[in-house]
């Protein structure tokens, strides 16, 4: 059986296609390459690859992948180059990657584990997709970094936590407490602050 999708980058098709019980993906990868490989085409490669990545788990699929729409919109708002955008992107999309393998080694996916045992799965998506030495260290960087909230000096990392923030804080339906906490110690730009006060204190109707 085969599912046909768009891709996230107008690429190509994705084909899903259903095989001994399994899912294969395939992207639209020859036409990416005929029109030469965009910083847009690798965060959407990397997307599939999660996607192949976390097979079996629509939560965590559905976690980075909300986690991502935050920090992309966020990151465009705040006017971050093109170059900070892509490694922020990227670093969305797999920032939790060390939950599968801390869960396997120590029976545990906190956020210390996730930390140490992320970086070594996301550098070998970001080889295989052709990614440069210094994107794929700073995307390391921040997700060895994406459970730490102090210290913070740069952008991209700034942006990572507000956009996990915004999705952890609805998904583990935290209290009104917890949300204030969260305000003052994490959000900073003007943006991620918007979306904070529009999602979490704005009277429903």
């Amino acid at each position: 059986m085969y599912l046909y999708y768009n891709s996230p980058d107008g690429s190509g098709q994705i084909i899903l296609r259903r095989r001994a019980g399994c899912d294969t993906i395939k992207t639209g990868i020859e036409n990416a390459r005929k029109r030469g490989k965009t910083m847009k085409t690798n965060v959407s490669q990397a997307i599939m690859e999660m996607v192949q990545y976390e097979s079996g788990n629509p939560q965590r699929i559905n976690h980075f992948l909300k986690v991502h729409s935050f920090a992309k919109a966020i990151g465009e708002m705040e006017g971050l180059e093109e170059r900070t955008l892509n490694i922020l992107e990227m670093a969305s999309v797999m920032h939790d990657i060390g939950i599968k393998p801390s869960l396997i080694k120590y029976h545990s996916s906190s956020g210390r584990h996730q930390q140490v045992e992320g970086p070594a799965p996301a550098t070998e998506i970001m080889k295989r997709l052709g990614q440069d030495a210094e994107l794929i260290d700073r995307v390391c960087w921040l997700i060895a970094h994406h459970h730490t909230i102090t210290g913070v000096e740069k952008i991209d990392h700034r942006i990572l936590l507000e956009a996990d923030f915004l999705v952890n804080i609805f998904e583990g339906e935290f209290s009104r407490k917890q949300v204030d906490s969260i305000r003052e110690k994490v959000f900073r730009t003007q943006t991620g602050r918007n979306i904070l006060q529009h999602m979490f204190y704005e009277r429903k109707e």
